[in-house]
């Protein structure tokens, strides 16, 4: 259990130190990873920066994620779940353009400039404050993939141990503090699981970069 984003990020930072991790910028996925990720860009003296990603909703069910796409385009697709729905090739394409302009504008908006950082021959490390389905960390790492980073490393707190499995073939290392076999939900293991404010993330970027 931890207190709240802060001391998740400081215990993750310290994990991440006793390994020897090595980074040149740490990226939190907006908004609720940016207390997460500050502490472990400030141990590991990384560049700290964002990874935006949006979840694609079902059609008629915007909270079922079959897939997440990144703002540069990146995408991922639950190909079970598109079939057993039965979601066409026109749907998933609308919502991906949709989505990943809106990936674009917020990123644009958190980094006051181009949407996408220079991570080419980067070590990199996406930190999130935990998966649950891992949509928007597949869409994340692929990203930073596709930008040409030396290394990709996800680093949360605790994350569903299914999820946590199959997005090891999206990074060079995946590392998980916890990995219950009760996982629910992220807030679960949280004392204080509040909303972080776009203000408030930003207040992290200006003081990590």
């Amino acid at each position: 259990m931890f207190d709240d984003r802060t001391d998740a990020g400081e215990r993750l930072a310290a994990e991440l130190e006793r390994r020897g991790l090595a980074a040149d910028v740490v990226l939190g996925i907006p908004r609720g990873a940016l207390p997460v990720a500050a502490p472990v860009a400030e141990a590991l003296e990384a560049d700290l920066d964002v990874v935006v990603a949006r979840k694609l909703g079902a059609p008629g069910n915007p909270e079922l994620a079959i897939g997440a796409v990144a703002s540069d385009g990146s995408v991922w697709y639950n190909d079970d779940l598109v079939d057993r729905l039965g979601v066409s090739e026109g749907y998933l394409e609308e919502i991906r353009e949709e989505e990943a302009e809106n990936a674009r504008e917020k990123a644009e908006r958190y980094r006051g400039g181009p949407g996408v950082a220079d991570l080419a021959g980067k070590r990199v490390v996406v930190v999130d404050d935990g998966v649950a389905t891992g949509a928007t960390a597949r869409a994340c790492l692929r990203q930073v993939r596709e930008a040409d980073a030396e290394s990709v490393t996800l680093a949360v707190p605790v994350g569903s141990p299914d999820s946590m499995a199959t997005l090891e073939a999206e990074a060079d290392e995946v590392i998980a503090l916890q990995t219950p076999a009760d996982f629910r939900a992220v807030g679960q293991f949280y004392r204080t699981f509040g909303q972080v404010s776009d203000e408030e993330a930003v207040t992290y970027l200006e003081g990590g970069q």
